[in-house]
């Protein structure tokens, strides 16, 4: 087994991460979701239509789209945040504004400049997640097979 890294993991393909209760799959889930919504790696920014997350019960649905939700707008303000404190201190803007690993490696592999474009997609996602594609795994079934 290999211990997964939030910020490496390929948003495309297949990929099957096992996790036992209480292991943050809620946090990894809505972490990846924000490297799909930003582009990173190189890949197309996505909108929440366009990412599809299936789980096993109707209260984890629930709890994953206002938990993603949270996600995208906490990233959206960081962004925004740490863009206005780069004219007052351009070398520690980003840490000094979260102690969230992910937000801070996210801004960092982004330009500054384009950090305002980050918070923008982050707030546009979060605006969608009402048409989010989140359901439980027999609800997906169900509708492929309609």
């Amino acid at each position: 087994m290999q211990k997964l890294d939030l910020l490496q993991l390929p948003l495309q393909g297949n990929a099957l991460i096992e996790a036992s209760a209480g292991t943050g799959k809620t946090y990894t889930i809505a972490a990846l979701y924000l490297r799909a919504v930003l582009g990173h790696g190189g890949q197309a920014p996505l909108l929440p239509p366009q990412i599809l997350v299936v789980t096993f019960t109707e209260a984890a649905t629930g709890e994953l789209t206002e938990r993603i939700r949270q996600r995208l707008s906490s990233g959206a303000r960081f962004f925004r945040d740490a863009y206005a404190a780069t004219e007052h201190d351009a070398e520690t803007a980003a840490s000094t504004l979260t102690s969230d690993p992910v937000l801070q490696q996210l801004a960092a592999a982004f330009p500054k400049a384009h950090w305002p474009h980050c918070a923008m997609q982050l707030e546009l996602a979060a605006q969608w997640m009402d048409e989010a594609a989140i359901s439980t795994i027999h609800g997906w079934c169900n509708r492929m097979l309609s």
